[in-house]
């Protein structure tokens, strides 16, 4: 269970203040699925951060299980964002000297997990994935819906509960974009990973169980 109350995020900028997020509050709940939507500067990104523990809101709270994590040193921080969280954003990011399957067993081999335990978890995400024939391939390889497969790959090799993702088709083509958004829908559903996607994309938004907006940094309800 995810819990958001009153949070806000202000930057400094030349020494003027800028509220991005004001007083947001939310409860997302376990295997639930959230589209984020908004025009672009209304804190979605933001938003996404602060949930992902990549960034500390200003004043307020997230609760995970009614813990509030940013309490918490920042290794421990870190080994709760390695173990709980997943993370897909709208650049792959991957390491183009590396192939498909070494791309996705980083994370594994980071948190020193053996190496032949990690091929065999990298091997298994990514045929749920379809890239079962793809594995040896490097990024320059792969097309751009495939490279989005691989990064999606990594970001579930540890089992996350939660799966965060920032414009996941937003450099797709629509045929691809679609089929990045099934393979989405298909592993929360299955795999019951809180999925919390930040999108322009009114079709992947729709496929979510719940949709809210962004605006001058408050929550509105999107219909």
């Amino acid at each position: 269970m995810i819990r958001v109350e009153n949070l806000s995020k202000t930057f400094l900028k030349d020494g003027i203040k800028i509220e991005v997020l004001k007083g947001l509050n939310l409860d997302i709940a376990p295997g639930e699925s959230l589209a984020v939507v908004g025009v672009s500067g209304s804190g979605k990104s933001t938003l996404i951060h602060i949930l992902g523990t990549l960034d500390q809101p200003t004043s307020g709270s997230i609760l995970f299980d009614g813990v509030d994590v940013f309490t918490w040193p920042e290794a421990k921080l870190a080994a709760f964002r390695n173990r709980k969280i997943g993370f897909v954003f709208q650049f792959h990011n991957l390491l183009p000297e590396f192939s498909a399957l070494e791309n996705t067993m980083m994370p594994a081999l980071i948190r020193r997990i053996p190496k032949t335990e990690a091929r065999r978890m990298a091997e298994t995400i990514l045929n749920e994935v379809g890239l079962g024939d793809r594995m040896t391939h490097k990024p320059g390889e792969l097309s751009g819906g495939e490279q989005q497969r691989v990064a999606i790959a990594r970001a579930l090799i540890l089992e996350p509960q939660i799966l965060l993702a920032d414009e996941p088709t937003g450099n797709l083509d629509t045929e691809t974009g679609k089929k990045i958004e099934a393979i989405l829908m298909a592993l929360n559903r299955a795999k019951r990973i809180t999925l919390i996607v930040v999108t322009h994309n009114q079709s992947l938004a729709d496929r979510m169980s719940q949709q809210i907006g962004l605006r001058d940094g408050r929550i509105y309800t999107h219909e």
